[in-house]
């Protein structure tokens, strides 16, 4: 809440006042300690009574980057986006010079071009030191008029990047703003009315004739007037020169700005070239590695075939092996018995047993015709011994 924007304020430059500051640096002022205890809940009527306990300026310093007073009642500012009316007499404050130098850095942020032109360049009268603080935490000495000229010519200042502004000449140009006067042209003119005074005088008095005085052409006069019209021209001249010499530094920068986008440019076609490559090359890799792989699968498959076509012909051998090898052991067994053991009549599978008996009967005597020489021979086949051979 205390890092919100005033809902009340309005855009700049199509966003919020607050993203006029890059993003890191909006992080480190509200991280900083001076933003949280000194920042927090100033309105337009206090963030004065902070702006004149200033004692330098400057943006970030130290490893750590840490923001400035001044940079962080900037912010500030930013937020809260106090009225133009409140601005101007910050810039318009002749006593406090860091409070002057406050408006006219949230002007040069937040105001127009013709607004920062015409509020600003009366500023280059301001000779007052300002104590400015680096990078590495030193401070350095500079001037107001310095800190303006820094703000209407340069790019960036305390570590912040302002917003691009036109020319002046290019304002002069369509009529937006009038010719710069030099505070010192109001001197030279009444030196100038001083001196025709003086001379003047001194003509009076040396007795000659007015009316062929004023009608006559004074040497001294001419030489001063065309001294210091000279004066005027060569002030004209260089002014012409630094309007010509801006016009030619932009005109060198958009330039090298068009020679870096073509650079760009043609780096980003050979990088797009090489990726167009690159992808053809990797195409062309993996056409190769489906190729492979399709004939080692077609390779696979070849094998499995021939190994099941293998095994299919082992296994019908092995199943004509049996199949042989029952016809033989069939055939065998057909021609040892023209019927099977199974469908025998059962008075064959008796007749050796009955031929078996009654050899067994002859052989032990029991059938002798003498009864008891036929009991003596039962009694020993009872007892396992011979019988009797008469």
């Amino acid at each position: 809440m205390a890092n919100r924007t005033d809902p009340l304020a309005k855009s700049i430059r199509g966003t919020n006042p607050q993203n006029l500051v890059e993003k890191i640096l909006r992080t480190k002022i509200y991280q900083n300690t001076y933003w949280k205890e000194q920042c927090f809940g100033l309105t337009a009527e206090t963030l004065v009574d902070k702006a004149m306990e200033l004692d330098h300026l400057g943006g970030t310093h130290g490893g750590s980057r840490k923001p400035t007073p001044f940079m962080c009642l900037v912010m500030k500012m930013l937020q809260i986006q106090p009225d133009k009316e409140i601005v101007v007499e910050f810039i318009k404050n002749p006593e406090y010079k860091y409070v002057r130098v406050l408006g006219a850095f949230y002007l040069r942020l937040t105001g127009t071009d013709i607004d920062v032109y015409r509020y600003l360049e009366p500023l280059y009268n301001d000779y007052r030191k300002l104590r400015q603080k680096l990078n590495d935490g030193k401070f350095t000495l500079t001037h107001v008029d310095e800190f303006i000229d820094e703000l209407l010519t340069k790019d960036y200042s305390c570590d912040i990047a302002l917003p691009r502004i036109k020319k002046r000449w290019t304002l002069e140009a369509i009529g937006s703003l009038e010719p710069r006067r030099s505070a010192l042209e109001d001197d030279f003119e009444e030196e100038e009315e001083k001196d025709e005074d003086d001379q003047l005088a001194d003509g009076l008095d040396s007795g000659g004739n007015d009316k062929d005085y004023h009608r006559a052409r004074s040497p001294t006069r001419e030489k001063d007037r065309d001294r210091k019209r000279d004066s005027h021209r060569y002030r004209d001249r260089d002014y012409d020169r630094d309007r010509d010499y801006d016009r030619d530094r932009d005109y060198d920068r958009d330039r090298g700005r068009g020679r870096d986008r073509d650079r760009d440019r043609d780096r980003e076609k050979d990088r797009d070239r090489h990726r167009l490559r690159d992808d053809k090359d990797y195409g062309r890799e993996r056409d190769r590695e489906r190729d492979r792989e399709g004939r080692e699968r077609d390779r696979r498959d070849r094998d499995r075939g021939r190994r099941r076509s293998h095994s299919r012909s082992r296994s019908r051998s092995r199943d004509r092996r049996d199949r042989d090898g029952d016809d033989r052991r069939r055939r065998h067994r057909t021609s040892t018995s023209p019927k099977r053991r199974g469908e025998e009549p059962e008075d064959a599978r008796d007749e050796p047993k009955k031929k078996k008996e009654k050899k067994a009967k002859k052989d032990d005597g029991t059938d002798h015709p003498d009864p008891e020489i036929a009991e003596q021979n039962r009694l020993r086949a009872s007892l396992g011994l011979k019988p009797l051979k008469l």
